[in-house]
């Protein structure tokens, strides 16, 4: 066996010496670092590690079946919202068809806790039986993605001090509204972690990569206060 050979043995001898050990201890912790995703809006830092963070404040809706949706029927889920309304014919297509192919995509049992709240923003117009044709026109799943009207007041509300989006009845549009053509991803515990381009593809990719990340976040989360408990 020549030298070159030699050399080459006792480096790989050396890599798995080191590696062996690691491994093991990466599989033994079962600890595994990622990236978090940030937050939005205003947040307080109350001490060295211990930070408020801006919640979307509680609300009160009702989907296309006469349902009432609230921050805590919608409790325990990840909610990606926007909002849209039947009459629209701007962007309000692209970014519903973006929706209905997300809904798609995650269609699987473990994607069970992602919830799609779309808001209309002209509830005088978009009755419970024109959100119902909408959405089985858009073949949304009634369990996973809710058509959601209500008070104007509150809707725009909801969309400008809620999901810090731009939302607002005028006058002086084409279409007489003007709304945010952002999606926003919110957490578990009601923070926003992420606002995408509703017309964007690319973006759409961005927020399905994004939700996975969040709901490993989550589970992370609670086996930590699993522990804590115990």
């Amino acid at each position: 066996m020549g030298p070159a050979s030699k050399r080459k043995k006792a480096v790989l001898l050396l890599f798995i010496l080191v590696m062996a050990p690691a491994m093991f201890l990466i599989l033994r912790t079962g600890k595994h670092s990622f990236t978090y995703l940030p937050y939005y809006g205003e947040k307080e830092v109350n001490a060295p590690g211990d930070t408020t963070y801006y919640q979307v404040p509680p609300f009160t809706f009702t989907d296309a079946y006469g349902n009432t949706v609230t921050d805590r029927s919608t409790e325990g889920r990840i909610v990606v919202a926007d909002f849209f309304f039947t009459k629209c014919t701007s962007i309000c297509p692209t970014m519903t068809r973006q929706m209905q192919q997300l809904q798609f995509k995650l269609n699987e049992p473990v994607f069970k806790d992602i919830l799609f709240l779309s808001h209309t923003v002209d509830p005088l117009n978009d009755s419970l039986q024109v959100l119902q044709q909408y959405a089985r026109k858009w073949q949304a799943d009634s369990s996973r993605w809710k058509f959601v009207t209500g008070d104007p007041a509150a809707i725009y509300r909801q969309g400008n001090n809620g999901y810090l989006l731009s939302v607002m009845e005028d006058s002086t549009a084409a279409e007489q509204f003007l709304h945010d053509e952002r999606f926003v991803l919110v957490d578990k515990r009601r923070h926003i972690r992420g606002m995408y381009d509703g017309t964007d593809t690319e973006e759409m990719g961005r927020l399905a990569t994004d939700i996975k990340m969040l709901m490993k976040e989550e589970r992370e989360r609670a086996l930590k206060v699993g522990k804590f408990k115990e």
